[in-house]
């Protein structure tokens, strides 16, 4: 059982939960921000950059997959420590291999232990931001979110200011290593030991193979799936449009570079602003109708930015498409925790299948669009859109008797 939180203990445990999102976002953004850096550094062309990206998203989609496995042999709090470390060693390895080593394996192995822990992070701290929300008793999981947003703009800014500094990549990525595991060490102390995260003191602690039949238990549940589907459009939708979107105004749309470019910070702007104040719509109309009114707003804008005969279009088109995708995600995960004592267990499943979609999504985006172009491919996100307003009625928040017989 969990023991009561003082105020101030509550306080440093949500602090240390936004830490760990706006971390997260700092540390994919560092490796990000320098990559045209690491390119030229190593002298490599881009097929060996696209091996460097695979091996990183293979090990990102193992660390997903495997993190609910981790949670329930180390518990969330542990957890995420060893995985922060994980990745700021990852991230000091792909320092040391660049410009220090030179050593293209060296690279790869830091990707792997950086993909590997960010993987497993995302899955991990999602579970506990979704406890964070439980206690809080409305919604403020979006907002993790953002926080997530906000350490990619500033890690983008650190690698910007970094390479105009003509700062090399092994210095600036030491530096970020050493921030990102001082700040892992500061969250762990206060992040608390709670029995539904599977972290009791050790003499209460289950067997291990106890806790991972709970942990599994989620997957043999209908509604896990159908959160799924909800997640799994709104993530092709915002990692579709991440990877793709700048590339569809530049080349199919014919705008130029810059002009892609602004298009993409139109979007990840909106996005990022619904997050921070979406919760109290959430609260009032409840997640159904949020989640189906977004859903309607992701399919509209991005068929008018397919379908834009003009730049002011295209951007309303990516604003809108923004504002749509903004939402999915996490209240999907806040529906995934309506049941505190399988909150864990049901978080990590819908948190797996929305990340590894979110992940994998792109690349099959890509490979389509080299068939039939990429803003026809772009429909599928329509489709997908579409699928999660249809599902959205799995995210109504559960009744008790609904939480005593889920399982059953």
């Amino acid at each position: 059982m969990d023991t009561a939180l003082t105020r101030s203990q509550f306080v440093r445990w949500r602090a240390a939960i936004f830490a760990i999102f706006l971390a997260s976002g700092l540390a994919i953004a560092t490796w990000a921000s320098r990559v045209p850096d690491i390119k030229v550094a190593l002298g490599i062309d881009n097929a060996q950059m696209g091996l460097l990206l695979l091996s990183m998203g293979i090990a990102s989609i193992l660390g997903i997959s495997t993190s609910p496995a981790v949670m329930a042999r180390t518990g969330a709090r542990i957890g995420m420590l060893a995985t922060m470390l994980t990745f700021a060693i990852g991230l000091a390895l792909i320092g040391l291999g660049t410009n220090l080593l030179e050593s293209f394996p060296l690279v790869i192995l830091g990707l792997v232990l950086f993909g590997f822990g960010n993987g497993s992070l995302d899955v991990m701290m999602n579970v506990e931001a979704t406890a964070v929300e439980q206690q809080m008793g409305k919604t403020i999981l979006p907002v993790f979110h953002a926080f997530f947003s906000f350490g990619t703009v500033l890690g983008a800014a650190a690698g910007a200011l970094a390479a105009h500094l003509g700062a090399d990549v092994s210095l600036h990525a030491l530096v970020a290593a050493a921030v990102l595991a001082a700040l892992a060490v500061v969250c762990f102390l206060n992040v608390p030991v709670r029995a539904s995260a599977f972290d009791p003191a050790p003499a209460e602690k289950p067997h291990w193979r106890e806790r991972m039949h709970t942990a599994l238990e989620a997957w043999r549940e209908p509604r896990t799936y159908a959160l799924g589907i909800v997640m799994l459009g709104m993530s092709f939708a915002e990692g579709g449009a991440n990877d793709w979107l700048a590339l569809g105004v530049s080349e199919d749309h014919g705008a130029g570079p810059a002009t892609g470019a602004a298009a993409l910070a139109t979007f990840s702007v909106a996005m990022t602003v619904v997050r921070l104040f979406g919760g109290p719509l959430v609260d009032r109309f409840g997640r159904v109708i949020v989640l189906r009114i977004l859903a309607l707003t992701t399919a509209a804008g991005i068929l008018l930015f397919i379908l834009a005969p003009n730049t002011p279009l295209i951007f309303a088109g990516a604003a809108l498409w923004g504002i749509g995708a903004s939402l999915g995600f996490p209240l999907g995960m806040s529906a995934a925790a309506d049941d505190p004592a399988k909150a864990a267990a049901r978080v990590s499943a819908a948190a797996t299948i929305g990340y590894i979609a979110f992940l994998s999504g792109p690349p099959v985006l890509g490979f389509v669009s080299a068939h039939i172009g990429l803003l026809n491919t772009m429909y599928i996100l329509v489709v997908l859109a579409a699928l999660s307003g249809l599902f959205s009625g799995s995210a109504r928040p559960l009744r008790e008797d609904e939480m005593a017989s889920a399982t059953k």
